[in-house]
């Protein structure tokens, strides 16, 4: 529906960005060494509890708070312009989902005038806003940049045991079209991966399912998060430095068969992955087909460090998904979309 109460027939494709995460974390001085010295980004410390970092002019990029979580709680998702806003507000409010608005003090720690959040899929709550706050203060990173503006600022990547719910809600609350499909073997579990974009960006949300069972092995609310680096030199030394201060590396430098970034993903002190990654496609939405590919890195992306007690655990986690319940908001996710 659209905020006047007519059927809502426009399109936000294109008007939506990635645009903030929020973590949860008890392993303050971790996250600090890993975003700022081994990552390259702007760090701020803004009290005891609070630290943000800087990708760019924006504020805040990430908003890193204590907590118990070990995880991303929330994303936030920069929308053009007000009628955009209003038209995923009233959507929202017309599946019978609340949505709330954030206080004064939540909206100037996430470097944004307002916004308004409302629950998505694996409890991570989805918030937007349309104007962020710009700093007047100089970036200080390792890094030369980061590939932000009209993409966004990257992409989320979860596992579910209901990938075409999720696939659904994005559907439903940003208009997100298919870009395509990873079918891979990973230990002999068959996975399948679908990559959903909102912008140009060939994807702002993957969704890894295991085919044929309904187990979630990722403890984690996020499988990874995943930056852009604005040039293959940023890429190189962050990988050099994630190793030589000894943060765990997951997967090493490789190219994806899909979007052909070039990437690495070192693991997080939280638990979960984050992709470096560079020079991905860019879509051209009059000529992309979706098309389904084998396998998920052309070359590289090997796994580093892994052993058999490694394997042992990812199962038994595994396991205990298979009576954990996973909210995939019913009412804004419907009976979900299915490939094809």
């Amino acid at each position: 529906m659209s905020p006047s109460g007519a059927p809502d027939s426009a399109s936000v494709f294109g008007s939506v960005h990635l645009g903030h995460i929020v973590i949860e974390t008890q392993r303050f001085a971790d996250w600090r060494r890993f975003g700022t010295d081994a990552i390259g980004m702007h760090h701020d410390d803004l009290d005891t509890g609070l630290m943000r970092f800087r990708l760019d002019e924006q504020e805040c990029r990430f908003l890193v708070r204590r907590g118990p979580a070990e995880d991303v709680v929330a994303t936030g998702w920069h929308v053009d312009d007000h009628d955009a806003f209003e038209r995923i507000e009233a959507r929202v409010r017309a599946h019978g989902v609340p949505v709330v608005a954030g206080s004064a003090e939540e909206a100037a720690l996430r470097g944004v005038e307002r916004f308004v959040r409302f629950p998505g899929p694996k409890g991570i709550v989805q918030e937007i806003y349309t104007t962020p706050v710009r700093s007047a203060e100089p970036l200080r990173m390792l890094a030369s940049g980061f590939v932000t503006g009209d993409s966004g600022m990257g992409h989320v990547a979860i596992t579910s045991t209901k990938p075409t719910q999720v696939r659904g809600y994005f559907n439903t609350v940003f208009d997100a079209r298919l870009t395509d499909c990873i079918e891979e073997t990973i230990s002999g579990v068959k996975l399948r991966i679908r990559f959903l974009r909102v912008n140009e960006r060939h994807h702002s949300v993957a969704i890894a399912a295991v085919r044929g069972l309904p187990i979630d092995p990722v403890r984690t609310r996020v499988q990874h998060l995943n930056i852009q680096a604005a040039g293959l030199d940023d890429l190189a030394r962050s990988y050099q430095r994630v190793c030589e201060l000894g943060f765990d590396m997951a997967l090493s430098v490789g190219q994806h068969t899909n979007d052909r970034e070039l990437s690495y993903y070192a693991r997080t002190p939280s638990g979960f992955e984050w992709e470096v990654g560079w020079n991905p496609v860019v879509v051209d939405e009059a000529t992309w087909e979706p098309g389904t590919h084998q396998g998920i890195s052309i070359w590289g992306h090997t796994p580093v460090g892994r052993t058999i007690v490694d394997k042992l655990a990812q199962f038994r986690l595994g396991a205990r998904s298979l009576v954990r319940s996973e909210d995939a908001v019913p009412a804004l996710s419907g009976a979900g979309i299915a490939d094809g």
